[in-house]
C-alpha cells in the first residue's frame, strides 16, 4: 500500500534533481543563443546596404542554429532521457548560393530560431527564477524552523515548518510543469514538423515498395532460370525420346503407336506452354540484350503486323525494363483479344530520366480499365514504380496507351 511518505519520496527522486539541472543549464544556452542570433540580426540590419554582410550573417546563422539545436537536444537527452528527433537535412546538391537560399526558405530553420530566440529564454528564465525562489524559500523556511526550535519557540515552530513542508511538496510539481512546457515546445520547434514526418514516412514507404518490387523481379528471374535450365530441358529430352520412339518402333501394335504419338504431341504442347510461361515470367533475352531484342520477339509472335521503334541509347534499371516489357506485351495481348486491329505501332523512347512507351492500334476502341483486368494490370505495373499511364480509346478507335516510367 502506497503511503503519503512514499509519494513524497517519489517526488524527491532523481528526476526532480535532473529537472532542476535541466532548467538551470538551459539559461546559459538560451542566453548565448539569443545574444548570437540578435547580434547577427542587428549587424545585418545596420549593414544591409553592403548586401554581402547580410549574406554572410545568414550563412553563419545556418551553421550556428543546428549547433545550438544539438546542444538543446543533448540537454533534453542527458537530464530528461528524452530523444527529440533531429529536423530533416536539406539536400546539398547545387551551388553554395542555392543551398543557402534553400536553407533560408526552410521552415525548419526558422522554427529552431523561434525556439532559441523566444521560447528557450522565456521558459528557461521563468524556470530558473521559479526554481531559485522556491529552493531558496524552502531553505530559508527550514533554517528558520531549526532556529526557532533551538530557541525553544514551542508552537511557533509550526508556521515555518509548514511553509518548508509545503514548498518541499510543491517544488517538484512546479519543476515538472515547467519541463513539460519545455518538452512540448522543443518537440514542436526543434524536431521535424508534421509535414516533415509525413514526407519521411512517404520516402520510407517508397523505398520499401522499391525493395519489394526488386525482390519480386529477382524472384521471377530465378524461377525463369530454374524452369529454363531444369524443367524445360527435361521436357525437351522427353519430347526427343518420344519422337525417336515414334520413328523407330513402327512395328508395334497400332494402339501402342497411337499412345506414343499422343504422348509425343502432348510433350511438345507442354514444352510450348512452358516456354510461354517462361517468357511471361521474365525473358532471358531482356537481361542479355535489352528491350529492343525482347520486344522484337514479342512483336514477331503477334498475330498482326507490329511496327516497332526502340530508341533507348542508355539502358534503364532491370526493374524498369521488366515493367516496360510486360506493359508492351500485355498491351499487345489485349489488342489481340479485344481490339480487332489489323496493325499496331509501338514506340519506346528514353528522354533523360523518363522512359516513354506508346502503343497505338487501329482497332475498334472503347477500351476501359474499369471493365478489363488487363488494363488494370497495366496500371498496377506502372504504378508500382511511380510511373504514369494514360489511355485514349474513343468508340470506333483508335486506342492509344501512353506510359512514362522514371529511370532515375
Amino acid at each position: 500500500m502506497t503511503t503519503p511518505w512514499d509519494r513524497i519520496r517519489g517526488h524527491w527522486s532523481s528526476p526532480t534533481w535532473l529537472r532542476t539541472i535541466h532548467v538551470t543549464t538551459g539559461v546559459p544556452i538560451a542566453f548565448i543563443s539569443t545574444g548570437a542570433i540578435l547580434g547577427l540580426g542587428a549587424l545585418s540590419i545596420v549593414l544591409a546596404w553592403t548586401v554581402v554582410v547580410p549574406l554572410v550573417a545568414l550563412l553563419i546563422l545556418t551553421r550556428m542554429v543546428p549547433l545550438l539545436t544539438w546542444l538543446q537536444r543533448s540537454r533534453f537527452a542527458a537530464f530528461l532521457d528524452l530523444d527529440i528527433p533531429p529536423p530533416p537535412r536539406l539536400p546539398w546538391d547545387g551551388s553554395p548560393l542555392r543551398r543557402l537560399l534553400l536553407q533560408a526558405r526552410s521552415g525548419s530553420l526558422w522554427r529552431q530560431v523561434a525556439y532559441h530566440l523566444a521560447v528557450a529564454p522565456l521558459i528557461g528564465g521563468v524556470g530558473f527564477l521559479s526554481g531559485v525562489v522556491s529552493w531558496s524559500a524552502c531553505l530559508v523556511a527550514a533554517v528558520i524552523t531549526v532556529q526557532v526550535q533551538v530557541a525553544g519557540g514551542g508552537w511557533t515552530t509550526a508556521l515555518p515548518a509548514a511553509a518548508a513542508l509545503a514548498l518541499f511538496v510543491v517544488v517538484p510539481w512546479l519543476l515538472r510543469g515547467i519541463t513539460a512546457l519545455d518538452v512540448v515546445a522543443a518537440r514542436v520547434l526543434l524536431g521535424p514538423s508534421v509535414k516533415d514526418e509525413l514526407a519521411r514516412r512517404v520516402e520510407t514507404l517508397r523505398e520499401s515498395r522499391a525493395e519489394v518490387v526488386e525482390a519480386a523481379d529477382a524472384e521471377r528471374r530465378r524461377i525463369e532460370r530454374d524452369l529454363h535450365d531444369g524443367t524445360q530441358q527435361r521436357l525437351v529430352s522427353l519430347a526427343l525420346n518420344l519422337g525417336m520412339a515414334r520413328a523407330t518402333f513402327t512395328d508395334l501394335p497400332e494402339p501402342a503407336r497411337q499412345m506414343i504419338a499422343r504422348s509425343h504431341e502432348e510433350a511438345k504442347q507442354a514444352l510450348k506452354e512452358l516456354r510461354d510461361v517462361v517468357r511471361g515470367l521474365h525473358p532471358a533475352v531482356l537481361n542479355d540484350q535489352g528491350l529492343d531484342a525482347a520486344l522484337s520477339g514479342v512483336a514477331a509472335r503477334a498475330p498482326f503486323p507490329v511496327r516497332l521503334s526502340v530508341d533507348v541509347p542508355e539502358r534503364a534499371s532491370p526493374v524498369i525494363e521488366a515493367v516496360a516489357f510486360f506493359v508492351v506485351s500485355e498491351a499487345l495481348t489485349n489488342v489481340a483479344k479485344h481490339a480487332r486491329a489489323s496493325g499496331v505501332d509501338v514506340t519506346v523512347r528514353r528522354d533523360g530520366d523518363v522512359l516513354r512507351l506508346v502503343v497505338r492500334d487501329n482497332g475498334q476502341g472503347g477500351a476501359d480499365p474499369a471493365r478489363g483486368s488487363g488494363l488494370r494490370g497495366l496500371a498496377q505495373r506502372t504504378g508500382s514504380v511511380d510511373g504514369t499511364l494514360r489511355i485514349d480509346s474513343p468508340s470506333g478507335g483508335p486506342t492509344t496507351i501512353e506510359v512514362e516510367l522514371p529511370c532515375a
